[in-house]
């Protein structure tokens, strides 16, 4: 009976809702006009038609994750379904505390937090991720630059904003599979220490070092960002795509660490997501749960404001930012169809369920950046010598010198 009532609700919402798509029942029913459906839900049993019955965007994507049922089509089309099939306004930033939380971020959680999601395989990374494996978003000068193109933009970007010197002593936070310390040391002739967490990055790194002649100029370390010694002794300093794991209660701890690893007149590059409306605590509609639940656990975002006046007050004075949004909805896009096209081996590598898990949240996040739900913003802000400025460029012209 109760199913019965569901699949009323269903019918209901599709015929009323004009989209062309189909759902298909486990009885072989279907609901929807199948001649031009352009997505196609496929449900496995009758458990599967509350997620259909009542929609959020977040349970459409559990139930899609658990393999309670089957999305075909491209999945651009499958999105942009989704979020009108939801009304999913909803799905906009929402406002909120997430004051809870606070006790995720100790050591050895943010560990395990880390690991969860970048140990997965660096054999599976490698089927999307560019050349370098630069897991960040990229930076496309032209709309038509490969990916492997706007990753190097991107590194250059970031090195070019830092003012980057021969010799300078400069710490990646976070430093993924090592592609910003290697390009900083080989183009800028720096001494980099990049940190991460993950046990298969630092692997990766270690043999990337070696690989390129570069051990004594270039060093990984598996450790904390709060662990890291040496005070005072860094010309320059980036995280990239690292501080959204921080945590909001902990924003004044690592920019106060960030400070005192600064030299006097050092330099600081933040690059990270944070979310579109200044009182929002994550999205709507179930994303974030299911973010939380199943792909980054402990991951927190905030508004660029926030970043700003945290920075301030832990003695970081702002040189420049910059909103990279539409730069990530394309990053991300082109790692969806990278993944699509290595299903398969993907699958082999990391099982049907993870498979499912970073085609949705990643094909999730372009459409999220393309709708202005999420923002991406570089934060450059300096450590003061005696009251006076950074040392720092009076103008921005040495950024975009010879491009």
């Amino acid at each position: 009976m109760l199913d019965q009532l569901l699949v009323h609700q269903v019918r209901r919402r599709v015929e009323a809702s004009g989209l062309p798509f189909v759902v298909e029942l486990w009885n072989g029913e279907r609901v929807g006009a199948a001649a031009d459906a352009a997505v196609r839900v496929k449900l496995h049993q009758a458990a599967s038609l509350k997620a259909m019955a009542d929609p959020s965007l977040g349970s459409l994507a559990r139930a899609y994750v658990e393999g309670n049922l089957d999305l075909e089509g491209d999945v651009r089309d499958i999105l942009a379904l989704g979020d009108r099939l939801c009304n999913a306004g909803d799905c906009s930033p929402k406002t909120g505390s997430d004051s809870w939380k606070w006790w995720r971020h100790t050591r050895s959680k943010d560990r395990r937090n880390i690991q969860y999601h970048y140990d997965v395989s660096n054999d599976f990374y490698g089927l999307w991720l560019d050349t370098r494996r630069v897991y960040s978003c990229a930076y496309f000068k032209t709309p038509d630059m490969s990916l492997d193109a706007a990753q190097e933009a991107k590194l250059d970007h970031i090195c070019r904003k830092l003012d980057l010197q021969p010799d300078e002593q400069f710490l990646d936070i976070g430093c993924g599979w090592g592609g910003l310390i290697l390009h900083a040391a080989e183009h800028y002739g720096v001494r980099a220490v990049g940190i991460t967490l993950s046990d298969d990055q630092h692997a990766y790194v270690s043999e990337q070092i070696a690989e390129r002649g570069l051990t004594g100029r270039v060093e990984v370390r598996r450790m904390d960002y709060r662990d890291v010694p040496e005070h005072g002794g860094y010309d320059k300093i980036a995280s990239v795509g690292m501080f959204e794991h921080v945590g909001r209660p902990n924003l004044r701890t690592y920019f106060d660490k960030i400070n005192a690893l600064l030299k006097p007149g050092g330099l600081v590059l933040n690059h990270g997501i944070t979310t579109s409306e200044p009182e929002a605590s994550g999205l709507g509609s179930g994303i974030s749960e299911f973010i939380e639940d199943y792909v980054f656990p402990g991951g927190e975002l905030v508004h660029a404001s926030e970043v700003l006046r945290t920075a301030a007050g832990s003695g970081l004075e702002c040189l420049d930012a910059e909103n990279l949004r539409p730069h990530y909805g394309k990053t991300l896009w082109h790692w969806v169809t990278r993944l699509e096209a290595h299903a398969d081996e993907a699958r082999r590598l990391i099982g049907e369920q993870k498979y499912r898990i970073w085609r949705i949240y990643m094909a999730g996040s372009a459409y999220a950046f393309d709708h202005g739900w999420m923002e991406l913003w570089q934060v450059l802000a300096g450590k003061a010598v005696d009251g006076t400025q950074p040392s720092y460029p009076f103008t921005r012209d040495f950024i975009y010198r010879d491009t």
